[in-house]
């Protein structure tokens, strides 16, 4: 692996990113809260089960 290349490449990569624009952030961070909050309600319903079922024995 060649170092030049590689930060070159490094160059590269920040010249073609971009800042978002606000509707985008806002986009993405509604999609991973919703993520998040998915994950969440999952992890809960499945403990609350499990703990109903262990609470009924």
């Amino acid at each position: 692996m060649n170092p030049r290349q590689t930060l070159k490449n490094m160059a590269n990569t920040m010249k073609m990113a971009k800042k978002p624009d606000k509707d985008e952030y806002q986009q993405h961070l509604r999609l991973v809260l919703l993520g998040i909050g998915g994950v969440g309600a999952i992890g809960f319903t499945i403990q609350f089960v499990f703990s109903v079922i262990t609470f009924g024995r």
